[in-house]
């Protein structure tokens, strides 16, 4: 082998041509400035249907695929991103998601509490609906705080929209969560097709709306009251187990239905969740949603859990800066962090 010294220069060296041609690589990446605008409305296999041109009578959906450029970087229902290719939206077309924008809320989840891998459900949505049906099943009361967690960590606006009030009352459920101030709903079944459904869709207007609830308590339902063009495949609830079967496999947007200018939203359906982790939510994240109660910390000691002697929250609450209920309500939902959903 030919040896240079130190002093070798470039003419010294003799360069062998690249078998795949001369032109030489680089990492600077095209910026695609004429990329059209578009969003994420359900990805499947691989494959993403997005929306370009809303809006405008050119409006289309079109099937696109992931750019290598993009690496391991994920895209979800609810991205926006940037499309190049075919954007024809004619069958067999397939374009390219080149880039996904800022996101201004990630709903995350974890498969399980010791699941350290946490799970993107929805890009840029700022309102999560809970749904829970009064009966068959039961109301999972953890599974709700769990929820609410998630909704808070992720900066979104809680709704909770109670199903089924022809089989149960509401009134129990709604106490337990009236600390809190949540917004809620309550529809009965005879009523979907009419006022209850109508009810629900004015608090939807001018939204992106996560639907999120565990299998069997009419969530697929409402969607398909709400947004009667786009009918997904209901279940039934198991006369034994008490638990539905799973009806929606893969999260779709969906947009409400609106008359000549009325504000219209979006509805964002999900598959029901038989878990909902939170190992990657910290206490002090969660806070943030309590301003009432915030302040207080300040003289909790490190990495305080809210939840123990040194906790300053009790003193707080002690002098009559805050509602004792809410100091309750927020360790009630840290503490589903640590139990079991079905309780």
């Amino acid at each position: 082998m030919r040896r240079y010294g130190k002093d070798a220069d470039e003419d010294d060296i003799r360069n062998r041509p690249s078998r795949r041609g001369s032109r030489p690589r680089t990492r600077i990446r095209p910026t695609h400035e004429d990329a059209a605008e578009g969003m994420v409305l359900t990805v499947d296999r691989g494959r993403f249907s997005c929306l370009i041109d809303q809006g405008t009578k050119r409006e289309r959906e079109i099937t696109a695929m992931k750019a290598r450029e993009l690496g391991r970087k994920g895209v979800v229902v609810g991205d926006q991103v940037a499309l190049v290719g075919d954007l024809s939206g004619e069958a067999g077309a397939l374009a390219r998601i080149v880039r996904v924008e800022e996101r201004t809320s990630v709903l995350r989840r974890t498969a399980d509490d010791d699941d350290p891998y946490e799970r993107i459900v929805v890009a840029n949505a700022n309102q999560l609906a809970i749904v829970t049906a009064l009966a068959d099943p039961e109301p999972r009361p953890r599974l709700i705080d769990r929820c609410l967690v998630a909704a808070y960590d992720a900066g979104m606006e809680p709704l909770l929209v109670l199903t089924k009030a022809d089989l149960a009352s509401a009134e129990p459920l709604l106490e337990t969560y009236a600390p809190l101030g949540v917004r809620h709903v309550v529809t009965s079944r005879d009523e979907l097709a009419g006022e209850g459904a109508e009810a629900v869709r004015e608090l939807l207007r001018g939204l992106v709306t996560v639907f999120i609830g565990h299998s069997g308590v009419g969530k697929t339902t409402l969607v398909n009251a709400l947004v009667p063009d786009h009918q997904r495949s209901t279940g039934h609830v198991n006369a034994v187990t008490g638990r539905g079967r799973h009806t929606t496999t893969s999260a779709l947007a969906l947009r409400l239905p609106a008359k000549k200018g009325e504000e219209t939203g979006w509805v964002v359906d999900t598959p029901g969740f038989r878990s909902f982790g939170l190992s990657h939510i910290e206490p002090s994240r969660v806070i943030h949603a309590f301003p009432d109660l915030e302040p207080g910390t300040e003289g909790c000691p490190r990495a305080c859990s809210h939840d123990e002697p040194d906790c300053a929250l009790d003193a707080w609450v002690a002098e009559g800066h805050a509602d004792p209920a809410r100091l309750y309500s927020l360790r009630r939902l840290l503490s589903s962090r640590d139990a079991h959903e079905g309780d």
